[in-house]
């Protein structure tokens, strides 16, 4: 027998299960690209301030990472699909509740709910890995993967254009019945081998994550009012040293914790460490120019473009699309280059891009030119970096590195937007006859500028992290 007639033969419900998770995927990064272009639409409508407006990612960020340990822990008690369904009812209950709005602080509850929705995304990995077999399972995993930008691509095309003709508030309605119907489709169809054991339960850090959520907020509060140390207020001092305290009690608690949702001594690996904070680096990055893109484009002109939801998606657009196209070729990619040297030339990439954006953003097609290299960089970090530590993480604690390295980003996503409206609220100007403030051009060299100095900051801790790559016998720096 060849070795090509004793592959094993992948079911046709496994195709449709994947078809079924993907499509997941695809609804579920509509649902959330579409709220881009709608950003300067919150800020008007609830009489929000910019610094203020960066909690409607932000919240969605922080509930994401609060919630994918805990959700992955309990998959594995009670099962992937029961807890996959699960999330997805508070991920449409969410969706509903945006949709129906009328308050920003009735948004955010609504953006919280929809952020447990990140926590979908490890556990339909997990079903994936355990309906194909594993020679087909780069073949699943790279489908699944293209669906994310395949959404982001469709919300900011479809959702600008819903935005445009009916406001908002339709975007969220057109994502709730979609959602509901997958559900019921996932509930109907999927079937998953009964690989698990409910009998052995992993214990659920509830402390750990209370105290993570509340150091995250607290040290985003801290950012969000540090405009008023100059007149003399401290309450974003009083928010940072919360902020301290909390991060000291998490600490503690993960260090006492029988299944913390932080593994110190694996975080510590001398390459797990530099590449979790190069990926935290380029998500904070990228979620700076998340919140500040659609600003800009649509503020009035000589401050903005004056443009609308659909000229902020046709300036997104490339970046998505560029994405989508570089990620499907990821799997090439790496087999020629290796996942060091292609996280190097993304960390390279990306600092070229946000300087690009610091030198060149005083027209539409510039902007649009900056955020296609800046994709290009962030796909080849990415796949390198999460490669990497793949292949560094102890052995039989793949999983446990992984999650630790989603929770990280996600955490580090959640600051971009922050920082971001911060620069936004502190340099302000008013036009001659048009009502409200607006973002002065200064507030844009700085957020350009922070975003490329991080960028360099990457870069530095790459030639760190080659040095230790190269001091460890047992990692070959060309994989």
């Amino acid at each position: 027998m060849t070795e090509k007639e004793v592959e094993p033969a992948v079911s046709s419900s496994a195709w449709l299960a994947l078809a079924i998770i993907s499509s997941l995927a695809l609804v579920t990064m509509y649902g959330e690209t579409m709220v881009l272009p709608a950003i300067p639409n919150f800020i008007k409508d609830f009489g929000v301030s910019y610094n203020t407006a960066s909690w409607i990612l932000s919240s969605y960020l922080i509930a994401g990472a609060v919630m994918t340990p805990i959700a992955g822990k309990l998959s594995d008690v009670y099962g992937k699909k029961k807890i996959l369904l699960i999330v997805m009812m508070i991920y449409s209950a969410g969706i509903l509740g945006g949709g129906f709005a009328n308050s920003f602080d009735t948004m955010i509850f609504a953006r919280i709910a929809q952020g447990v929705g990140i926590s979908m995304f490890p556990i339909a990995f997990g079903i994936v890995r355990d309906i194909f077999p594993m020679k087909k399972l780069a073949i699943a995993q790279g489908i699944f993967t293209s669906t994310f930008f395949g959404g982001a691509v469709v919300g900011l095309i479809v959702g600008a254009r819903i935005i445009s003709s009916y406001g908002w508030h339709a975007t969220f309605f057109s994502v709730f019945p979609i959602a509901i119907i997958l559900a019921a489709v996932m509930a109907k169809l999927i079937r998953i081998p009964k690989s698990e054991d409910p009998g052995q339960h992993h214990g659920l850090d509830i402390k750990g994550a209370i105290a993570l959520s509340v150091t995250v907020i607290l040290f985003l509060m801290g950012v969000s009012y540090i405009e008023e140390i100059v007149r003399g207020g401290m309450n974003s001092l009083f928010f940072f040293a919360g902020s301290a305290a909390s991060v000291f009690a998490f600490a503690l608690i993960e260090k006492r914790t029988p299944h913390p949702l932080v593994d110190f001594k694996v975080l510590a690996n001398k390459i797990l460490l530099p590449t979790n904070v190069i990926l935290m680096i380029v998500g904070v990055s990228t979620f700076m120019v998340y919140q500040t893109i659609p600003i800009l484009i649509q503020s009035p002109s000589p401050l903005g473009f004056g443009g609308d939801a659909i000229s902020t998606a046709n300036v997104q657009l490339p970046f998505m699309i560029i994405s989508l196209v570089v990620s499907a070729a990821s799997g090439f990619i790496v087999s020629k280059v290796g996942n060091f040297r292609l996280t190097a030339f993304g960390t390279i990439i990306c600092t070229v891009g946000f300087f690009g954006l610091v030198a060149f953003h005083s027209t539409e097609f510039m902007i649009s030119a900056a955020l296609g290299i800046i994709s290009v960089g962030l796909s080849f970090t990415f796949v390198g970096g999460f490669n990497i530590i793949l292949m560094s993480s102890p052995h039989k604690a793949e999983g446990i590195s992984l999650g630790m390295s989603v929770l990280l980003i996600l955490v580090g996503q959640s600051l971009g937007p922050s920082v971001a409206g911060m620069f936004q609220q502190m340099y302000t100007q008013t036009i001659p006859n048009v009502p409200g403030v607006f973002p002065s051009a200064l507030s844009y060299l700085e957020i350009f500028s922070t975003a490329g100095i991080l960028s360099l900051v990457s870069i530095v801790l790459v030639v760190f992290l080659r040095n230790k790559v190269k001091a460890q016998p047992s990692y070959n720096i060309e994989s």
